[in-house]
């Protein structure tokens, strides 16, 4: 697996110990994201069941600090 990386992100700011959507297994780091025009999408893989799933933020501006759904 490559270690997601980005200008944009730091390691520090990914979201962590997100819960598989299927089986409820934390899951460490988002395998890939991608971000967006006010938005960032996290591609999640559990380890556990397999399963693989696409979260997405939605940012009220480029201040990404200010998160309004996720």
């Amino acid at each position: 697996m490559t270690a997601v990386r980005s200008r944009y992100l730091s390691s520090e700011n990914l979201p962590r110990e997100n819960p598989c959507a299927q089986c409820g297994t934390p899951i460490a780091a988002p395998e890939w994201f991608e971000k967006g025009p006010h938005r960032t999408a996290y591609l999640w893989k559990c380890q556990a069941c397999g399963y693989r799933f696409e979260a997405v933020a939605f940012f009220h501006s480029s201040d990404q600090r200010e998160a309004m759904a996720a």
